[in-house]
């Protein structure tokens, strides 16, 4: 396994020097093989998670990168990826794995929340401070440190903007990230790692699946 991964770093580490279409297609066997190993990975993992969980299908990420609106036109990313989001309507948040030398991590979250979820968010938050008690909780802020996320400026509309939570009320996205080293990652124990790592992020998953199924009357919408 570890050589295998090896290979994967390998391969990675060469595109980010050779990001072009030419030498992709000179070693098209090495990115396929090395597909099917991370693959092989991705599908333990999930399946792994998948006994404490309801998910959704993983959705592996393709290495061809979309250059039709970015400045940056390097065809391939440097890196394998894959994301599992959980079971809806019931259950809200997703998984993301990213593997990639010296850039390997793990992150959960909430992206792009829509306005009326994002809304119903931030009520709870004014409401009450059993968020704040789950981002404080020892075991869970040490292992993924400060919440992260783009922010407004100011208040959101129709909040205090001096409200004890406005920091949180200012967020409009709720994202936990968590690095691994390449010898993590090489190590045989990675894969049970990343599933432990997803595991610490379920009480902020429940309390938002709580909250976005709720609404401000604690009455069910689901």
């Amino acid at each position: 396994m570890k050589a295998m991964k090896q290979e994967i770093f390998d391969f990675l580490s060469d595109i980010e020097k050779n990001n072009n279409r030419v030498w992709f297609a000179e070693n098209k066997q090495r990115y396929e093989n090395c597909k099917e190993n991370m693959l092989i990975d991705f599908k333990e993992i999930y399946n792994q998670l998948a006994e404490s969980d309801a998910l959704e299908p993983m959705k592996a990420y393709r290495i061809y990168r979309d250059v039709r609106f970015s400045k940056d036109k390097l065809p391939y990313k440097t890196n394998f990826s894959m994301y599992v989001g959980r079971l809806q309507p019931q259950n809200r948040g997703g998984y993301y794995l990213q593997i990639e030398p010296g850039k390997s991590f793990v992150g959960g979250g909430f992206w792009g929340p829509n306005a009326e979820d994002l809304l119903r968010i931030r009520e709870e938050i004014a409401l009450d401070n059993e968020l704040v008690q789950i981002l404080n909780e020892p075991t869970f802020k040490s292992f993924y440190g400060e919440i992260q996320g783009e922010s407004l400026k100011t208040a959101p509309k129709g909040f205090d903007k001096n409200h004890d939570r406005i920091e949180l009320l200012r967020l409009k996205q709720f994202l936990f990230t968590k690095s691994f080293s390449d010898e993590e990652v090489l190590a045989s124990d990675f894969n049970r790692k990343v599933v432990e790592a997803f595991d610490k992020l379920r009480p902020f998953f429940e309390y938002m699946s709580d909250v976005l199924t709720t609404n401000s009357n604690g009455e069910r919408r689901f």
